[in-house]
C-alpha cells in the first residue's frame, strides 16, 4: 500500500484515484491480487478532517505532538482501504509498539487516536503495523502495512548544567578576557525541531569583575589588576537559556566560585625602622639574642623571605638565620662578648624575597632593610686565665720543691677581684705537684721519674677571693725530661752454648741492649770486654755498630771434662751525658755437637755415662729393673690373697655360718630326714675352700628315690630344683619349716647343730675366744659366748 501526505486539488485526485482503482480490479481480476490499503493524514482534533488520501500515493508517517493535555484523545491519522465500501465488513487492525495502549484504532473507520500524554524525551518515535481483515472471517484482504507514529517536540526541557556548582582559579592581576572556566549545559528537547535546544549563555552575578560568551559559556576576566590581598574569592552566576535566549524560553543557572591566586607582586617590608636588642656578655656563642620580622602579603612561596646582615661594626660577632616556619629573622650571637671592650654593636639587615615573578620585577626592588642595634649587658665572669693551656717541663730526680712554671689568670670584671690559685687533686693522686695560691708558681713535692710517668698531665683551678662560686680551670701537661740515670743492660737473659769442636773464630751468640732512658740517654751503645780479660784466651767480643755485638771462639778445642761452664763479663755503655756503662755476666755452656754443629748433650755426667756404657746395655739394665718390680708386685698381691678370710661371713646369716664351718649332719639312724648333702660341703674335706666369687660345684650322694644332681650346676638351678622335690613330697613338711635345718636324727652321736637348740644344750666348749674374732663373729660370739660350757656336738 502506499500512503499520500501532500494535499491535492480535488480534480486531480479524483481523477488519480479513479485511474488507480481501475487498475486494481484489472490487477483483481487477473491476478487476484490483495486490495491496497490507504491512510487518511489528519491534522487537528477528531472529527477536523482536513484531507483524504487517495490510492497511490506515498503513506508511512505520522505525527503527534507531545504534552497534549486536552480532553479528548488525540487523532493520529486514518487508515481506509480501496476495498471498503462502507458496508462494514472490512475490520481494521493495528499491532506493534504502543498498539492498544497507546494507540487504537477504530476497526470500523480506521481512525487512529492517542490515547495518553506522550513524551518525546521518554521516546521519540513509534512503529505501527495496519491490516484489513474480513469481519467475520478474519481473512486479510490486504497484506500488513507497517508506518511510523512520531512525536513532535514542544519546548518543555529547560536547560540543565552539568554540576550544581564550579569551582576556578585564575591568578591575581592577570589581563582582561583571560580564560577562566568553561560552563556545559545542555537541554533535553529536540535540537533539530525549533528553537527548543539552542542555548544561550549570560551571567547574572559577578559583574564587572568576569563575563561569559553566550555561545561556549566561557567565563573570562573582565578587570584588569584584580588584585588578591584585597579580596580573593568571588561568587559567579552563569544562567543558560534556550530558545536563542528569546522571550518564553526556559533557562537554568549554575553558581561559579572564581578564587584568585598568590603571585609575588609584594616586596616585604619591615614595620619599623629600627630594632634594639640586648644580650649579656655571658651568653655563649649560638644563643639567640632577638627577632626581626619583615611582612610580605604574599602566601606560599611567593611570601618566602631570607635575612641577611649587609653592613655593621657587629657582623663578626653576630648572625642571622632564617626560621621559615614564622617568617621571622633570628639574631644569633657568633662570637662570645666583652662588656669592657665594647657596649652595643648595630647591625643592617636585609629581608629579600626567595622567589622573584619577572612579570612584577617593575614592581620596585623586592627587598627591605633595618637597622639593628644590640646592647652588650654586663655580667660577673669567672677568671680568665691568660693561655686556654699550659706545657711545662722539668727534669726527673729534681728536687723537692723546684720551680715547674707559673699560671696567671685575671677577673675580667672592672672589679679586678684578687684570683686564688689551687690543683685539682683529681689529676694529682699521687701529689707530685703543689701550687702557691697566690702567686700560681707549680712546684714539685718530690722526686719525678721519667721511666715511670714521662708526662703529668694536672688542672690548675682560679677562683675570686670574694666570690667563690666563680671560678676557671685550666689543663696542664707537664713532661718530665729524662736525664741519664739507668745504664744499660742486656735486652734478655742470654745463655750461649759452644761446641767443643768449635773452631777459632767461630761466632756463637750475638747479643743486644736495652736502656730505660730517652733515645738522648741510650743507645747507640757500646760493647767492650772489662781491661782485666781483655785479652781472654778463650773467647773474645766484636762490636756490631748497630747496638748489637757478636761473642767469638778465640781458641779451637773445649772439654766438658775439664771445664763445662764459662762466665764472660761484658762491659755495655750508653750515649748519654755523662755516659752510664753496667757489666753483664754471659754464661756459656760446652756441649758435645755432631758433625753439623748440632747439640747432643751439655751435661759432664752425660758424657761419661756414655763413654763406659752403650744404649743397649742401659736398655738391659732399665728392663731388669721393671721385670724385678713386676715379680715384687705379684708376690705382695698373692701374700695379700691368703691372709683374706676365707668366707665372707654376714652377722644376719646364721646358716650359712654353720654350713662355712662344715660340721657333720645327722647320726646312724637318721634315714627320714631332708637330705644333708645339701647343707654339707664336701670339697672342704680334701682341702678345697670355697670361693664366694666363682660359681660352686657341688659333689654328693643322691638321695634314695631322687634323681642326682648333676656335678656342674648353677647354685639358683640346683636350689630351685630341690624346692620343686620338697613342694611334690606329700610327707616332707614345709621348705621353710624349722626342722629343715634343725633335725638331725633320733638316736645319733653327734647330736643337733641348730643354733636354737644349741642355746639350751650344756657343752664344755669355750667360744669366748669368739669375741676376739672381730665384727664378723660378733653374733656368734653374742650367741654362744653367754655359757661356761657348751656339748660336743662336733
Amino acid at each position: 500500500p502506499k500512503m499520500k501526505r501532500d494535499h491535492c486539488l480535488h480534480a486531480a485526485l479524483l481523477c488519480l484515484g479513479v485511474l488507480c482503482y481501475s487498475q486494481a480490479l484489472t490487477m483483481e481480476r487477473l491476478n487476484h491480487s490483495r486490495p491496497s490499503l490507504h491512510g487518511h493524514h489528519e491534522k487537528g482534533k477528531e472529527g477536523q478532517v482536513l484531507h483524504r488520501s487517495k490510492r497511490g500515493w506515498v503513506w508511512n508517517q505520522f505525527f503527534v505532538i507531545e504534552e497534549y493535555t486536552g480532553p479528548d484523545p488525540v487523532l493520529v491519522g486514518r487508515l481506509h482501504s480501496d476495498i471498503d465500501s462502507g458496508d462494514g465488513n472490512i475490520k481494521y487492525i493495528l499491532s506493534g509498539e504502543g498498539a492498544g495502549i497507546i494507540f487504537v484504532i477504530d476497526d470500523k473507520s480506521g481512525n487512529i487516536h492517542a490515547t495518553k500524554t506522550l513524551d518525546r524525551e521518554e521516546r521519540a518515535q513509534y512503529t505501527l503495523t495496519a491490516q484489513a481483515v474480513d469481519r467475520n472471517t478474519n481473512r486479510p484482504l490486504e497484506p500488513p502495512s507497517e508506518f511510523i507514529v512520531k512525536v513532535q517536540d514542544i519546548n518543555d526541557n529547560p536547560p540543565e548544567f552539568l554540576h550544581e556548582n564550579y569551582h576556578a582559579n585564575v591568578p591575581e592581576r592577570s589581563n582582561v578576557g583571560t580564560s577562566v572556566i568553561q560552563v556545559t549545559a545542555s537541554d533535553a528537547d529536540d535540537p533539530t525541531y525549533g528553537n527548543s535546544a539552542k542555548l544561550v549563555y549570560s551571567i547574572l552575578e559577578g559583574q564587572p569583575y568576569f563575563s561569559v560568551e553566550a555561545q561556549t559559556g566561557i567565563i573570562r576576566t573582565a578587570l584588569p589588576n584584580m588584585d588578591r590581598e584585597a579580596k580573593e574569592e568571588y561568587h559567579v552566576v552563569i544562567q543558560a537559556k534556550d530558545m536563542g535566549g528569546h522571550m518564553g524560553g526556559l533557562s537554568g543557572t549554575t553558581k561559579v566560585t572564581i578564587t584568585l591566586t598568590d603571585v609575588n607582586d609584594n616586596p616585604p617590608k619591615f614595620p619599623q625602622s629600627v630594632y634594639q636588642m640586648s644580650v649579656s656578655e655571658a651568653a655563649v656563642p649560638g644563643e639567640e639574642v632577638g627577632r626581626v620580622k619583615a611582612k610580605d602579603p604574599d602566601i606560599g612561596e611567593n611570601g618566602l623571605v631570607a635575612y641577611s646582615i649587609i653592613d655593621g661594626d657587629g657582623m663578626d660577632m653576630f648572625e642571622i638565620t632564617t626560621d621559615y616556619e614564622t617568617q621571622e629573622g633570628v639574631v644569633k650571637l657568633k662570637k662570645t662578648l666583652d662588656y669592657e671592650t665594647k657596649k652595643s654593636y648595630s647591625l643592617k639587615v636585609e629581608a629579600a624575597n626567595v622567589h622573584i615573578d619577572p612579570k612584577f620585577i617593575s614592581n620596585g626592588p623586592f627587598k627591605d632593610t633595618v637597622t639593628v642595634k644590640i646592647a652588650v649587658e654586663d655580667a660577673d665572669e669567672p677568671p680568665v686565665f691568660l693561655k686556654p693551656s699550659y706545657i711545662f717541663e722539668v727534669q726527673e730526680n729534681a728536687a723537692s720543691g723546684t720551680v715547674v712554671g707559673k699560671v696567671h689568670a685575671k677577673d675580667p670584671d672592672a672589679a679586678n677581684s684578687a684570683i686564688r690559685y689551687s690543683i685539682d687533686r683529681h689529676t694529682d693522686l699521687e701529689r707530685y705537684f703543689v701550687i702557691n695560691a697566690e702567686d700560681g708558681n707549680i712546684k714539685t713535692i718530690k722526686a719525678l721519674d721519667r721511666e715511670e710517668m714521662a708526662w703529668h698531665n694536672i688542672s690548675v683551678f682560679a677562683v675570686e677571693v670574694h666570690k667563690q662560686h666563680q671560678e676557671a680551670k685550666v689543663p696542664i701537661a707537664i713532661k718530665v725530661v729524662d736525664v741519664n740515670d739507668n745504664a744499660p743492660k742486656f735486652a734478655a737473659a742470654y745463655e750461649a752454648f759452644v761446641c767443643e769442636n768449635a773452631r777459632s773464630n767461630q761466632q756463637f751468640i750475638t747479643i743486644s741492649a736495652d736502656d730505660k732512658d730517652d733515645s738522648a740517654n741510650g743507645p747507640r751503645f757500646i760493647f767492650s770486654l772489662p781491661p782485666e780479660i781483655i785479652h781472654n784466651p778463650n773467647f773474645t767480643l766484636r762490636d756490631n755498630r748497630d747496638n748489637t755485638a757478636s761473642v767469638l771462639v778465640r781458641r779451637e778445642g773445649f772439654s766438658r771434662q775439664k771445664q763445662d761452664l764459662y762466665l764472660l763479663p761484658i762491659v755495655i755503655s750508653d750515649g748519654g751525658v755523662p755516659p752510664l756503662s753496667s757489666t753483664n755476666t754471659l754464661t756459656i755452656r760446652v756441649c758435645g755437637c755432631d758433625g753439623g754443629g748440632s747439640l747432643l748433650s751439655c751435661s759432664a755426667e752425660a758424657y761419661v755415662l756414655n763413654a763406659g756404657l752403650s744404649t743397649g746395655a742401659l736398655i738391659a739394665i732399665l728392663a731388669c729393673i721393671v721385670i724385678l718390680l713386676v715379680i715384687v708386685v705379684l708376690f705382695v698381691t698373692l701374700k695379700r690373697q691368703k691372709k683374706e678370710p676365707l668366707i665372707v661371713f654376714e652377722e644376719e646369716d646364721v646358716r650359712e655360718n654353720i654350713i662355712t664351718y662344715d660340721d657333720e649332719g645327722g647320726g646312724e639312724e637318721d634315714t627320714e630326714a631332708f637330705d644333708i648333702a645339701t647343707l654339707q660341703n664336701p670339697d672342704g674335706i680334701n682341702g678345697f675352700i670355697p670361693r664366694k666369687d666363682i660359681k660352686p660345684e657341688y659333689q654328693y650322694l643322691p638321695r634314695p628315690g631322687l634323681r642326682p644332681a648333676p656335678n656342674s650346676v648353677d647354685v639358683d638351678d640346683f636350689i630351685n630344683t630341690r624346692i620343686q622335690e620338697a613342694d611334690n613330697d606329700p610327707t616332707a613338711p614345709p621348705y621353710d619349716s624349722i626342722q629343715i635345718y634343725g633335725y638331725e636324727g633320733r638316736g645319733s652321736v653327734a647330736g643337733s647343730l641348730s643354733s636354737l637348740e644349741s642355746a639350751t644344750t650344756d657343752s664344755d666348749l669355750d667360744y669366748d675366744y669368739l669375741q676376739n674374732w672381730g665384727p664378723r663373729f660378733k653374733k656368734l660370739a653374742d650367741l654362744y659366748g653367754s655359757k661356761d660350757t657348751f656339748d660336743d656336738d662336733s
